[in-house]
């Protein structure tokens, strides 16, 4: 059981924390980068909960809106899980793998399994790709884009860990972990996309995109226009 008391010690005024088993780094050491970029994606997590909260569950004109209700309900409860297991994955990956205490119950392949069954079943009701999709969309979506490159961020960042403290400073089951959670994050984001029966925003590569001219006029065009308002 975790008992915090205090938030503030001072033991960091200096640039320097302690990891799990009571070890003192610099907190730019390497370990204390992936942790902070574990926090970070739970974090973003969080703020995907609270969009697809706001979904609405009705149209402008009143009438119910197709799909919402599901968004709700699975989004707040997969990504829940994944905020409990992201903090599992920041503890350890918290302590050098040979001090980590009896008490910490690990990851194992079961979670990481568990990432491929709701991706396939999500898959069943999504179109299959045609183009690479802008990050964009609704709130939710767009932030589930956000989520999915700060993963592949983390997972650069345990590569690298892994190459300086070498291959067992991390297990290899995190590292798996974190590769599908990232395409989890994806999948799911155009899941909502397909569920709300919203359009996919797909990449159009610069040689089918035509000529581009950018906003200039249209910025000029609507600056004389509401000058022309001034004077009625």
């Amino acid at each position: 059981m975790v008992r915090i008391d205090r938030v503030h010690t001072g033991g960091g005024d200096k640039g320097e924390s302690s990891l799990v088993d009571g070890s003192r780094r610099l907190k730019s050491d390497l370990r204390f980068s992936v942790v902070g970029d574990c926090d970070e994606l739970n974090s973003i997590i969080g703020l995907v909960r609270m969009e697809s909260t706001r979904v609405p569950m009705h149209h402008s004109d009143g009438g119910d809106r197709k799909g919402a209700e599901r968004v709700h309900f699975i989004c707040d409860a997969a990504l829940s899980r994944i905020q409990h297991e992201l903090f599992d994955i920041g503890a350890e990956l918290a302590c050098p793998p040979e001090n980590l205490p009896e008490y910490m119950v690990l990851i194992d392949e079961t979670q990481a399994d568990t990432l491929v069954s709701d991706m396939d079943a999500w898959l069943t009701q999504v179109e299959p790709l045609t183009s690479f999709i802008l990050p964009a969309g609704g709130p939710p979506q767009a932030v589930l884009h956000h989520a999915r490159t700060v993963a592949r961020r983390l997972e650069r960042g345990i590569v690298q860990l892994r190459e300086h403290e070498g291959e067992n400073s991390v297990r290899p089951l995190i590292l798996t972990y974190i590769n599908r959670l990232s395409d989890w994050l994806f999948v799911l984001s155009r899941w909502i996309t397909a569920v709300l029966g919203e359009e996919e925003m797909l990449w159009q590569p610069l040689g089918k995109r035509g000529k581009e001219e950018g906003i200039a006029r249209s910025i000029l065009r609507q600056a004389e226009h509401d000058a022309d308002l001034d004077h009625i």
